[in-house]
């Protein structure tokens, strides 16, 4: 298919996270079939809900949280993965 943006480009296919990616690699536009952005909002709440209520840390685990490199780097939002 090629690029509407573009028109002489064709677009090419990736796959991440179980959600199909049309993207131009002229334009760097980003193309989404039906339900696929239904597919990204719905793991966009699911993450905020994980989130927003993370499991409680047990005894074994403590030793992780006590470390300071474990505050260090900041988490990524899951859709820079998407993006890479």
């Amino acid at each position: 298919m090629k690029c509407p943006n573009c028109a002489h480009t064709d677009l090419v296919m990736s796959e991440r996270q179980g959600i199909e990616i049309d993207y131009c690699p002229n334009c760097r536009g980003i193309w989404l079939d039906r339900g696929e952005l239904d597919k990204m909002i719905d793991k966009a709440v699911a993450n905020e809900k994980r989130d927003l209520y993370p499991p409680q840390p047990n005894v074994q685990d403590h030793t992780r949280y006590a470390s300071k490199d474990y505050y260090k780097h900041p988490k990524k939002h899951w859709l820079s993965e998407l993006f890479d």
